[in-house]
């Protein structure tokens, strides 16, 4: 036997069939570059596109489509599987079935996610898998950062110790970190995601692959939901306290794969560390938004410190497990995200100008802390010049009641608004609601509308830029008043499902919404505020005075998108 195929071999351990399930091999030409070079390679954007050429030519139930293309012009595969065949996302909502969207190598840095994508393609057309096609639709993208990915170098990942050997960019061809432009949109990548995928395809579940930047940790693998902030509470709460927990007992129980929320700690605290923390909440992160649009999703980050093959297992691992929920849970995934549809829309119809929504939030301990809690153990030892140092032993400990900060609390509320209006001069802003999915109204006639006026008493920039921009965020107070919006004027009708999203958007105060990515820097930049408060230019109405344009939640005069 061929040392290629023996090594492809023992790497398709992990692709989680039972002990009664016989795995034939697969031919050389189906092996993924890492299984052929005993895990020191990864694959390139040339070789994925032969991989899927070849498994196209062998199943019927493989559709492939072009997502879009990057900065640098590179096709970005999508791939959909589905039995029977579907090609469209029109065929894929009349069928009746969920979509499931997997996605890999938004960082590519972080390759486990692309490898095992193809494997798993791999297994669900022609190995032992066939059966997770029964009541869902997949949809994949197994390399998102085309760019990054064939820009390989050593060192561009020293957490992952050398294996692979190289790796691509975290970038994308502009410099963007892609998994930080979910508001402000400015890469082709997720303008495409946004117009085919979140908007076309509408997964009712997102997987999201990722690695870990080197937190000492004691899991193979780490996972968070889409954290809730101003989103409705089904999904998440379907995903953190039920699907996620059992994902996890299983694959201990099934694989001795020992999982957890995902998170960091600091040595600086001590030790035992004093808390476990997760990243933050904001929507720029496709996870969270996700939330915001009453869909579910999941982040997955492999343990950086393991070998290659390792992080493969772990992560085919757990997608094969999420996999199999929702095709077995098609249904209750379906019937949740649709009754926070509803939801959301009906907090507008009820509760605008009534109601409070946050639009500011801190990072709080959740009621339960982690019990227990898995770490490699640091020890305490004194330097020469007599400071204290932490250093890892190598002996994995657990601890008990380690306080796990991965709930949000709101810091500011306002009065949700039945909507917002736009003034025709701001047309780039209307423009960015239709691109996250919006629906926008233009007014055909002058229109008088009842509600609050923001007034802006302090607009600031940061100092340092973040991805290309200096955030900005404003201070101020809401006055009432009634506002008459000229005809060509637009109109965001939030009593639509993506309410939560839109209100996050477009609130000035908001900590992730446009005018912290710059929108409005235009509109600021010959006022001084210095001399008194300056209106917002985007005008929040509680109702319209004659009620001529909002009936039941609709326009009559919708624009197309």
């Amino acid at each position: 036997m061929r040392t290629s195929l023996l090594v492809a071999l023992l790497g398709l351990a992990h692709c989680f069939a039972s002990a009664q399930k016989t795995i034939k091999p697969y031919p050389d030409e189906l092996l993924v570059t890492p299984e052929k070079s005993n895990f020191e390679k990864t694959t390139t954007h040339g070789e994925l596109l032969q991989f899927l050429d070849r498994l196209a030519a062998r199943s019927p139930y493989l559709h492939r489509i072009v997502l879009g293309k990057s900065h640098m012009g590179k096709e970005i595969p999508l791939v959909i599987l589905a039995n029977p065949k579907i090609t469209s996302a029109a065929e894929a909502k009349a069928s009746g079935k969920p979509v499931v969207y997997v996605q890999g190598n938004i960082h590519a840095g972080e390759v486990e996610g692309k490898e095992i994508i193809q494997q798993l393609l791999r297994s669900i057309l022609l190995g032992p898998d066939a059966h997770l096609l029964d009541n869902q639709i997949l949809v994949f993208v197994p390399m998102y950062n085309t760019d990054g990915n064939d820009k390989m170098a050593k060192g561009l990942r020293p957490t992952q110790e050398n294996s692979p050997l190289e790796t691509g960019e975290r970038e994308n061809g502009q410099g963007l970190d892609l998994n930080r432009d979910g508001i402000k949109t400015e890469a082709p990548e997720t303008r495409a995601l946004m117009d085919v995928i979140l908007n076309g395809w509408d997964p009712q579940m997102m997987v999201d692959l990722h690695t870990t930047n080197g937190s000492w940790h004691g899991y193979s693998l780490t996972w968070a939901p889409g954290y809730l902030s101003a989103g409705e509470a089904g999904p998440y709460h379907y995903v953190n306290d039920k699907v996620l927990p059992s994902i996890t007992q299983n694959l201990d129980r099934n694989l001795g794969l020992k999982l957890g929320p995902f998170g960091d700690f600091t040595t600086r605290e001590g030790w035992p560390p004093k808390r476990f923390f997760t990243y933050n909440h904001h929507p720029r992160y496709l996870i969270n938004q996700m939330g915001l649009r009453n869909r579910m999703s999941i982040l997955s980050e492999a343990f950086a410190h393991e070998r290659f093959y390792q992080r493969m297992h772990s992560t085919y691992a757990f997608v094969h497990e999420i996999l199999s929920w929702c095709n077995q849970h098609a249904k209750e995934v379906w019937q949740i995200n649709a009754a926070a549809d509803k939801a959301a829309m009906e907090s507008v119809l009820q509760g605008a100008g009534k109601t409070k929504k946050g639009v500011r939030f801190k990072m709080v301990a959740q009621a339960k802390p982690l019990a227990p809690f898995r770490s490699y153990e640091f020890q305490a030892f004194t330097t020469a010049n007599g400071n204290t140092q932490w250093n890892r032993t190598g002996r994995i400990v657990n601890y008990d009641s380690v306080p796990y900060y991965a709930d949000f609390k709101d810091t500011l509320a306002v009065t949700l608004p039945r909507g917002y209006v736009i003034p025709a001069a701001f047309a780039a802003v209307a423009q960015q609601v239709k691109q996250l999915g919006g629906r926008v109204d233009t007014l055909r006639k002058a229109t008088v509308f009842v509600g609050e006026e923001f007034r802006v008493e302090q607009y600031t920039k940061a100092k340092r830029a973040f991805e290309g921009h200096n955030m900005a965020s404003a201070e101020g107070v809401y006055a009432p008043r009634e506002y008459k919006a000229a005809a060509g004027d637009f109109l965001v009708d939030l009593a639509q499902p993506l309410a939560n999203l839109l209100f996050y958007a477009l609130e000035p105060q908001s900590d992730d919404g446009l005018l912290v990515w710059n929108f409005y820097d235009g509109f600021f930049a010959d006022k001084d505020l210095t001399k008194g408060p300056q209106a917002f230019p985007v005008f929040r109405y509680f109702s319209e005075k004659n009620n001529l344009n909002l009936q039941h939640g609709k326009s009559k005069k919708q624009s197309k998108q």
